[in-house]
C-alpha cells in the first residue's frame, strides 16, 4: 500500500545529471542539509574543482608527451565532459533486467574515440567477411551454375551420410586456405611459355601472401564501409521483417491467439520428444536444402515477384492468419474476471504521555501498524503515511474494486498474525488497539538463596524486587482498515530490440 500523497506520485523521474564546479571553500544552503537519496544521486555526477583540475593536469601531461592534432584533443575533451554528464551503469537501477550491464559482463564503458578507434580497426579487417558473403551470393544466386550444382552434389552427400560433416572444416581449410597458399608462392606457369620454366617442386619464386589490414583512406577501406553500410540495411530490413511476423503472434497483445499459437507449440514439443527419432531427417534436410537453392534462381525470382503472385501469396497469408484467430476464437477460453486483492491501511491516533485524561487525536494513515516493538519504533522515526483517508491510493497496476473502507473487526486476528506485543486489544467498539506504559514497580521478597554462617546456622536475607506492571494506556492506538482492489487490465505493450 502506497504511503505517499496524492501530489507525491507526480514526479517519479530520476534526476537531472548536472555539471558544476564546487571548491572546497564554497558554502551554500544545501551544504548543511542531511544527504537524501536523491540529493546522493545528484551530486554523484557533479564534477569538483580538484577533480576537473586533475583531469586537465593529466590531458596536458599527455599533450605535452606527443603532439596531437586537434580534432584529437577536442574529442578528448568533449568525451571527459560526457562521461560525467552520463549516469554510471553501476549506479542505474533500470526497471528492465539488462544482461549487458556490468552485473553480467565486465566491460569498457562508452568512450568516443575508443568508439572512433574500434570502428576504423574493425572497418579495415571486415573485408574477408565480406567477400565470403559476396561469394555466398553468387552461389544461390547461380550466377555460375556450375558452382551451384557442386555445391548441391556435396550438400547431397553429406545429407546421405551425416558422418561427412567432421570432413567438411578440414577439407575447406585444405581446399580455401592451404592450396591456394600454396599457389601464391609456386603460381602457375603462363600459357605462352614452357611448362618446365615453372616447376611447382622447385624452390619457391613468390614470396608468402599475408593478409593485413586495409589502410586507411584507402579504396578497401571505403569498400568495406560501403558494405558494411548496406550489411547494415539488410540486418534492420530482416529484423523489422521478423518481428512484424513472430512478434503480433507471440507477445500475447491478442491473447486468444497467442494461447492457441502457444498450445500448438506446447504439443508439437511433446510429440518430437517422443517420435523424432522416427521421422526421416535426411531426406527433410535434402527436400529443404534444395528448396532453398532452386528459389534463388533468377527464373524462379522473376516468377515470384510478379505482381500476380504478390497477391496470392498476401490471399494465402490472410486465410492462415484467419484461420487460426477463428480456431482461437472457438476453443480459446481466457478469463474476464481480473485479479482481485484485499490492502490495509491503519489508522493512528496519538495522544501525549503526560495527558492522562486527553483524547486521541488523529495523526496519519500508515502502511505498518507502527507497534511498540518495530524498527521503526526503536529507531525513534515518525510513522510514515498520509493525513487523509481520501489520500490513500491503490498499488501501482490496480485499482479500487470497493466503494469505501471496512474497518477490520478481528483485531486480535492480525495482532497474534504479527506477534504485536505491549497492547492492549478492543474485541467490541471500535476495535483499537491501544500501547500499554509500563512503569517499574519495587517490592520485597525473600531470596531463596542461604549461606553458612561460621556455627553452621542458616541465615535469610531480604532483597528488592524490581518488576513492570503496566498503568495506563501509552502514546499510540491503531485500527485496521481494509479495501478490495482489482487488477487495471493493460491493452497493449510494447518492447525494445
Amino acid at each position: 500500500m502506497s504511503d505517499q500523497t496524492a501530489d507525491s506520485f507526480t514526479n517519479r523521474d530520476t534526476p537531472i545529471p548536472v555539471v558544476s564546479i564546487t571548491g572546497p571553500d564554497d558554502a551554500s544552503p544545501s551544504a548543511s542539509r542531511p544527504r537524501t537519496p536523491s540529493n546522493q544521486d545528484a551530486s554523484k555526477h557533479k564534477l569538483s574543482a580538484t577533480k576537473l583540475k586533475d583531469r586537465l593536469e593529466s590531458l596536458g601531461d599527455s599533450f605535452s608527451g606527443k603532439q596531437e592534432s586537434p580534432s584529437r584533443m577536442s574529442d578528448r575533451m568533449f568525451n571527459m565532459i560526457l562521461q560525467q554528464m552520463l549516469p554510471q551503469d553501476e549506479s542505474d537501477s533500470p526497471p528492465v533486467k539488462d544482461r549487458r550491464s556490468h552485473t553480467y559482463v565486465e566491460r569498457p564503458n562508452f568512450s568516443i574515440p575508443t568508439m572512433s578507434s574500434n570502428f576504423r580497426r574493425f572497418n579495415s579487417r571486415i573485408g574477408v567477411a565480406f567477400v565470403f558473403q559476396n561469394r555466398l551470393i553468387r552461389l544461390f544466386t547461380w550466377r555460375q551454375p556450375a558452382q551451384t550444382i557442386s555445391f548441391l552434389a556435396v550438400y547431397t552427400l553429406v545429407c546421405v551420410n551425416p558422418t561427412l560433416l567432421a570432413v567438411l572444416p578440414l577439407a575447406a581449410c585444405l581446399f580455401f586456405v592451404m592450396v591456394p597458399a600454396f599457389l601464391a608462392r609456386h603460381p602457375p606457369p603462363p600459357s605462352y611459355l614452357p611448362t618446365d620454366l615453372y616447376p611447382l617442386s622447385g624452390p619457391p619464386i613468390a614470396g608468402a601472401r599475408t593478409i593485413r589490414p586495409a589502410p586507411e583512406l584507402s579504396k578497401d577501406f571505403f569498400r568495406n564501409m560501403r558494405d558494411l553500410q548496406n550489411v547494415m540495411e539488410d540486418f534492420t530490413r530482416i529484423h523489422d521483417a521478423i518481428l512484424a511476423l513472430i512478434v503480433p503472434l507471440t507477445n500475447f497483445s491478442n491473447e486468444a491467439l497467442s494461447s492457441l499459437i502457444y498450445v500448438l507449440l506446447l504439443c508439437t514439443s511433446c510429440l518430437l520428444f517422443i517420435c523424432a527419432h522416427l521421422l526421416p531427417w535426411r531426406l527433410i534436410a535434402l527436400l529443404l536444402g534444395y528448396t532453398a537453392t532452386v528459389l534463388g534462381h533468377p527464373w524462379i525470382q522473376d516468377q515470384l515477384a510478379t505482381p500476380e503472385n504478390a497477391l496470392v501469396f498476401s490471399e494465402k497469408e490472410h486465410e492462415a492468419r484467419s484461420i487460426l484467430l477463428n480456431l482461437s476464437r472457438a476453443d480459446i477460453e481466457l478469463e474476464t474476471t481480473p485479479e482481485t486483492r484485499e490492502v490495509e491501511i491503519f489508522e493512528l491516533q496519538y495522544r501525549a504521555l503526560h495527558d492522562v485524561g486527553g483524547e486521541y487525536d488523529p495523526h496519519v494513515f500508515s502502511p505498518s501498524p507502527y507497534a511498540p516493538l518495530s524498527p521503526a519504533r526503536i529507531a525513534g522515526d515518525r510513522p510514515k503515511g498520509t493525513p487523509f483517508f481520501e489520500d490513500v491510493q491503490p498499488p501501482r497496476g490496480w485499482r479500487w474494486s470497493d466503494k469505501k473502507w471496512t474497518l477490520d473487526l478481528l483485531s486480535r486476528e492480525w495482532v497474534e498474525e504479527r506477534c504485536v506485543t505491549g497492547v492492549e486489544v478492543e474485541i467490541e467498539g471500535e476495535r483499537w488497539v491501544t500501547d500499554l506504559w509500563y512503569e517499574m514497580v519495587e517490592e520485597d521478597s525473600l531470596s531463596e538463596k542461604s549461606t553458612k554462617s561460621r556455627k553452621g546456622k542458616l541465615r535469610k536475607r531480604e532483597k528488592v524486587k524490581v518488576r513492570e506492571v503496566p498503568s495506563r494506556k501509552g502514546e499510540w492506538r491503531r485500527r485496521r482498515w481494509v479495501r478490495g482492489v482489482e487488477r487495471v487490465p493493460i491493452s497493449g505493450g510494447s518492447s525494445e530490440g
